[in-house]
């Protein structure tokens, strides 16, 4: 029986400790259960955060283990090595890619029913390994995708615009990596189209603020990384947003890690394209309009993404 209100984390590093503390934060979780190889690092974590929680939601939060998950209805992986300076996502994918084949089948084995949130990095191809490996079906296996990486670029829009970023709908698609690319034949700001609002805005440099700003999403990990060393709370807050669509059975549209199945041509990977997100999971791929470049860019960011994964083995 799944519990709505229960979830797991596994692997309590940065992006897993401070996921818990923005779920806590969040509310939405009565119970979460925090599973670590390190099994002290997990009780430490659980209770940092367990300390603050007078002054936030009530939530049970501890260090569990494997035989805690059977009934959770999410289970978010952070588990894997990190991205060090220099490294891209990409070159992590044969460590934690073996990392993924010691932990999906402990998950399998219990019985598990809930939704698979993969967010250790390459995290597209960790989505497709897991998918994989678990044999789940495809609505209950998704990645973090280019949730954070369309939050930063909504967040630069923001600030070059001067509007609240609530109030700018763009996203990032493809890779969660060097080939993303923005989707600037939709961007709008309240559905006013985004050079429109530029030019109420005065700017008139269209093509060149466009390349800074996409710049500058793509590389913010590697800035930050090069600055203190690992990014997590931005990503943290993507994945509290990502369970909150999932509990609240929102059918929010986000930018997720997702099979595809003939959508945008592709097939026999997982990429980040727009989805609905409710309890059931990635629900429905959004085929959204793109330009002709920009069809390009995708196809070209999946022909990336596939290469990786036929030298793999799944």
């Amino acid at each position: 029986m799944v519990n709505i209100q229960k979830a797991a984390i596994i692997g309590c590093g940065f992006v897993g400790a401070s996921s818990a503390f923005s779920l806590l934060q969040k509310g939405i979780f009565s119970e979460l259960v925090l599973i670590d190889a390190n099994k002290e690092k997990a009780e430490g974590e659980a209770m940092d955060i367990s300390h603050g929680r007078p002054y936030a939601h009530p939530m049970k939060i501890y260090a569990g283990s494997y035989d805690d998950i059977s009934d959770c209805s999410l289970i978010i992986i952070t588990a894997g090595a990190n991205q060090k300076p220099g490294e891209t996502r990409l070159d992590l994918v044969h460590k934690n890619v073996a990392i993924f084949k010691s932990i999906i089948p402990e998950i399998t084995k219990r019985g598990f029913e809930g939704i698979l949130l993969v967010v250790a990095n390459p995290v597209d191809i960790l989505t497709y390994a897991a998918l994989k490996i678990s044999g789940y079906p495809k609505e209950r296996v998704f990645g973090s995708g280019t949730v954070l990486d369309t939050a930063r670029f909504r967040y630069l829009l923001s600030e070059h615009l001067q509007v609240a970023s609530r109030s700018v709908h763009a996203n990032i698609i493809g890779e969660h990596g060097d080939s993303e690319l923005a989707v600037w034949s939709g961007a709008n700001v309240a559905g006013i189209p985004i050079n429109d609002f530029c030019e109420l805005r005065g700017h008139y440099q269209h093509q060149e603020s466009m390349e800074r700003i996409y710049k500058t999403v793509r590389d913010s990990a590697y800035d930050i990384i090069q600055k203190k060393g690992a990014t997590y709370y931005g990503v943290a807050m993507a994945v509290a947003r990502i369970a909150e669509s999932i509990v609240m059975n929102e059918n929010a549209v986000l930018p997720v890690t997702s099979l595809m199945e003939g959508e945008y041509g592709l097939e026999g990977l997982c990429i980040s394209v727009p989805t609905i997100v409710s309890q059931k999971g990635a629900e429905k791929v959004l085929e959204i309009p793109l330009s002709d470049e920009e069809k390009e860019k995708l196809l070209s960011s999946a022909k990336e993404l596939k290469e990786v994964l036929d030298g793999l083995d799944l």
